[in-house]
């Protein structure tokens, strides 16, 4: 009995993380997919593509995902990739909005569909939360090893072009126009900063307190949407109090 328990338990610990290295892995070939996408799909002409590149090798990503997600961008293979957003309410009331990357609309929107519909949500029309988010570009860069204050980190990211900053003991969150990202991007980048994230992405206006009774079914949605592999990003203004 105690060697299943064992088992189970190493078991486990192995789907955690699998299932951490699995949205690591996604969000990578997103970033991929945007940067071959939005430049020239050869890493040596396309410094953004070079950067994420080397973020995937980092995670261990393999080559043939690698190669998949740029592949998406360029069309090669023959398969036509479409970005179609979907929006809808989660359990609570909370906004969702679900960024996906598909060569089959059908079997996406019925998946989103069934995600949401699961989890005691419901999905909406077009435009009914888009308006709760604002699009914005996102800097990330790591607290650890970096023998700089908030006050410090803020002047250089407002003399780099960005707008605003925040933090948490972990990240410094830099945000900027999206039209200014790959500016300020490159301005950090050439004043020695190691960047985590560097996008445009989509930010909430409020965050909307999930009620207690419905956390776990709020938690089933985001992680069933992120676990579709036509899914590129969850945007969600809901949180989750500390216990």
């Amino acid at each position: 009995m105690s060697g299943h328990s064992k088992w189970h338990n190493i078991q486990g610990r192995k789907n955690a993380q699998d299932a951490k290295r699995g949205k690591i892995f996604q969000k990578i070939s997103r970033d991929l997919y945007q940067a071959a996408k939005a430049g020239d799909p050869d890493p040596a002409n396309n410094p953004q593509l070079r950067l994420v590149m080397d973020k995937a090798r980092a995670a261990n990503m393999p080559k043939q995902n690698i190669q998949r997600a740029i592949d998406k961008a360029t069309g090669a293979g023959g398969a036509n990739f479409e970005e179609i957003t979907y929006e809808g309410y989660g359990p609570g009331g909370v906004a969702v909005m679900v960024s996906c990357l598909t060569d089959n609309k059908n079997r996406t929107a019925s998946a989103i569909r069934s995600a949401f519909t699961h989890s005691g949500g419901s999905l909406g029309a077009n435009g009914s939360v888009s308006y709760m988010f604002n699009r914005q570009g996102l800097i990330e860069i790591l607290r650890e090893d970096l023998d700089k204050d908030e006050d410090e980190m803020l002047m250089d990211a407002l003399d780099a072009g960005a707008d605003d900053m925040q933090a948490d003991e972990e990240m410094f969150h830099i945000y900027t126009d999206p039209s200014a990202m790959t500016a300020v991007r490159d301005a950090l980048q050439a004043d020695g900063y190691e960047l985590e994230t560097a996008e445009v992405t989509m930010i909430p206006e409020n965050k909307t307190e999930v009620p207690s009774d419905k956390v776990s079914q709020y938690q089933h949605l985001i992680d069933e949407l992120e676990e579709n592999d036509d899914v590129a990003d969850v945007y969600e203004a809901g949180f989750i109090p500390e216990a």
